[in-house]
């Protein structure tokens, strides 16, 4: 049988201390990034196990995150909160975390029923993703977990978020379709359901202001109920010459609406996105949309949870992230 690796054998590879290999592997702030990752690194690569059991029980913390989500969102072809979860997940496994992932159904919701996990005192903190109701947050935040708002926010709770930049990203799309001469632009998205949508009608409407041009309520278009339940998109009698649509999935919904309604796109009506979901590329024509960075939102919310959880309570307010336009076969230039 081989020999179990010890510190003192990863010491000695590397010429360090036991001291220095011990607090590089209980992330102590005494030891530097570099080093830290290149013990860690060896560590690995030697096959040295930890007893993560006894290192639970000296720090009084189970290195599990609870991550908990609205199943509204989950439905046939929705993946985005999959892919960021995914992200989330991969960033706190590299800092020593797993995670449970709990999607709590519409009666679970009503019912305000939190994870056993929490109630059992079973993780360390918890990550909301996605807008959930005020009264079951509320719930969730009267266990008094260090815990994020992951592509939400709600001013009526002071708790740390991260999120895609939507009110800019959207002020740049819609500035896009008026370079390419659109003056008759509409919104399609109900601006009551969720945070993230409001942003983006304001960012919409910040770039038609700035550019003189009238918002007409006619093309200000419903796409769901404010239960985030998708509806059937009724088109105006008058149609605008673009849409800016809350999302992705939104806007193959309103191609697809406007190719049954006898309508070109983008010869007759421009559409645009948000997300760069699967469905931006499903559409034929392929969306013009806004990539958010996953990757980036995931690796922040991890950073800020670990952080609360080893330091203490710290208030970060609202993280935004950066997205980026992608320019596809939705768009049309007027002449």
């Amino acid at each position: 049988m081989d020999k179990r690796v010890t510190m003192k054998d990863i010491a000695e590879k590397l010429g360090v201390s036991k001291v220095t290999v011990s607090k590089a592997l209980k992330d102590s702030p005494d030891i530097s990034s570099s080093l830290k990752e290149k013990i860690i690194k060896t560590a690995q690569e030697m096959g040295y196990i930890y007893n993560a059991k006894g290192r639970m029980l000296r720090e009084n913390l189970t290195y599990s995150i609870g991550v908990i989500s609205s199943e509204k969102y989950y439905g046939k072809d929705d993946y985005f909160y999959i892919d960021l979860y995914k992200h989330l997940s991969n960033s706190l496994e590299k800092l020593g975390f797993t995670t449970t992932f709990n999607i709590i159904s519409q009666s679970d919701e009503n019912d305000l029923s939190v994870p056993n996990a929490l109630l059992e005192q079973k993780v360390d903190g918890v990550v909301i993703l996605g807008q959930m109701s005020l009264d079951y947050i509320q719930k969730v935040l009267s266990y008094s977990y260090p815990t994020v708002f992951l592509d939400f926010y709600c001013d009526k709770f002071n708790v740390d978020c991260v999120i895609t930049d939507n009110f800019y990203a959207t002020y740049e799309i819609t500035n896009m379709l008026i370079e390419h001469g659109h003056t008759k632009i509409g919104f399609v998205g109900n601006i009551y359901a969720t945070s993230s949508i409001q942003d983006r009608f304001l960012g919409f409407y910040k770039a038609l202001l700035e550019n003189k041009i009238d918002l007409n309520k006619d093309w200000i278009i419903k796409d769901r109920d404010d239960n985030n339940n998708f509806i059937d998109i009724v088109l105006p009698k008058n149609l605008p010459t673009a849409f800016v649509c809350n999302c992705d999935k939104t806007a193959y919904l309103t191609i697809e609406k406007l190719k049954s309604s006898g309508y070109k796109v983008p010869d007759d009506v421009s559409v645009v996105g948000f997300d760069d979901s699967l469905h931006a590329v499903l559409s034929q024509p392929k969306i013009t949309t806004v990539r958010v960075n996953l990757e980036e939102m995931g690796r922040r919310t991890a950073k800020m949870m670990v952080e609360k959880i080893k330091q203490g309570e710290k208030h970060y307010g609202k993280m935004l992230i950066k997205g980026k336009i992608i320019v596809r076969e939705s768009v049309k230039a007027l002449k």
